[in-house]
């Protein structure tokens, strides 16, 4: 399964789980050396839950999300078709793994985002690895629609979550968490946006059972924030709101995807409120050590406040998938802390008076 030519080092997800991916063996792959993120148990949560919760830091991606799972292989197809450019809409994350790819592939990468409403720190990334950044008086959805009509009437290559190799990379996400339990786990517990992350995970579920690399497959879980809940309501969200950016879709691309993985794993999906999904922001980073962006949170906000009613014991294996890193919006932690205090003498009777032991 893993490449050779690589062997004793980590060679990037496509050449790892090349048996499980739409390549061939002359098929040039663009890749930073994703995935292989790690797999850390909480104790803290752990005892909350009452079974082993494990968090899924996917925010140790090279841009920093779980998007260059899904980019890798958008890019390295588009690369395979000699395409000179790529385009996506996107809240942040999205954008930041496009351009870092197209980069990499040297290509043109073009950007819609919503005005107003993305972090500038994803944004940032974009512009460095030199994607044009085009803003719009309108949604995340407005965007997506776009870009799909772009991609339809020019020759430039949609890179969304639409763009079926992005599945085919995300779902390896699947594969790494079962490799490092050495099983399946019982429950996944993962935020929902676009919808495009649960699809993925459950296809590489099965796909990985299907070839007898474990002998089960896990309950889905899936947490919406309320304020952006559609499949949670059953409806469209004309306007969606909350402070999770990554998360702030009204209408997911994947949708009826997301409700087939729910359904054939009978699983489960709920929303959480924003509150919610900042205590459980801060108690990841002063419990746990780890510092995720807001939108990576509702993963664990669902499972702390929906856990009782899930069927959880003692002894079954939970994982939590923490989508981004914490430093994509740090204008939220800081908003999370108090301020820092003024000034004082450089003298250790002053600091002392300021250090509580």
């Amino acid at each position: 399964m893993s490449d050779k030519k690589n062997s004793g080092r980590w060679p990037g997800l496509i050449s790892k789980y090349r048996s499980f991916m739409p390549v061939t063996e002359d098929t040039r792959l663009i890749t930073l050396n994703e995935g292989n993120t790690p797999l850390i148990h909480s104790e803290n949560l752990s005892e909350i839950i009452g079974c082993n919760v494990f968090i899924k830091y996917e925010g140790l991606n090279p841009t920093g999300s779980f998007k260059d799972r899904g980019m890798t292989m958008a890019i390295t197809k588009a690369a395979e078709e000699q395409a000179k450019s790529v385009i996506c809409a996107s809240t942040g994350n999205t954008s930041a793994s496009m351009a870092a790819y197209a980069a990499r592939a040297g290509m043109k990468s073009f950007l819609l985002i919503p005005d107003g409403y993305v972090a500038l720190g994803k944004i940032a990334q974009a512009m460095i690895h030199g994607s044009e950044v085009i803003k719009i008086k309108g949604n995340f959805d407005q965007a997506l629609s776009l870009v799909i009509e772009i991609s339809q009437k020019y020759p430039i290559v949609l890179v969304n979550s639409v763009n079926p190799f992005r599945i085919e990379g995300q779902k390896s996400g699947a594969f790494e968490v079962c490799d490092q339990l050495g099983q399946a786990p019982d429950f996944l517990c993962i935020p929902v946006g676009n919808a495009g992350n649960i699809t993925a995970y459950w296809k590489g579920f099965k796909e990985y059972h299907s070839a007898g690399m474990v002998e089960s497959k896990p309950k889905m879980f899936g947490f919406q924030a309320e304020g952006a809940a559609p499949i949670v309501r059953g409806q469209k969200v004309e306007n969606p709101e909350t402070i999770a950016t990554a998360i702030r879709i009204g209408n997911p691309a994947s949708w009826q995807f997301a409700l087939q993985a729910l359904e054939e794993s009978n699983g489960y999906i709920n929303a959480v409120s924003d509150e919610e999904i900042l205590s459980a922001y801060r108690l990841l980073a002063q419990k746990d050590g780890i510092f995720c962006e807001p939108a990576s949170a509702a993963s664990v906000a669902g499972i702390l406040k929906y856990h009782q009613q899930l069927g959880i014991k003692k002894g079954q294996n939970l994982v939590c998938v923490l989508t981004g890193h914490g430093l994509k919006d740090p204008n939220i932690a800081i908003k999370q802390t108090s301020e820092i205090r003024e000034a004082i003498n450089p003298d250790i009777d002053s600091i002392m008076e300021r250090i509580s032991l």
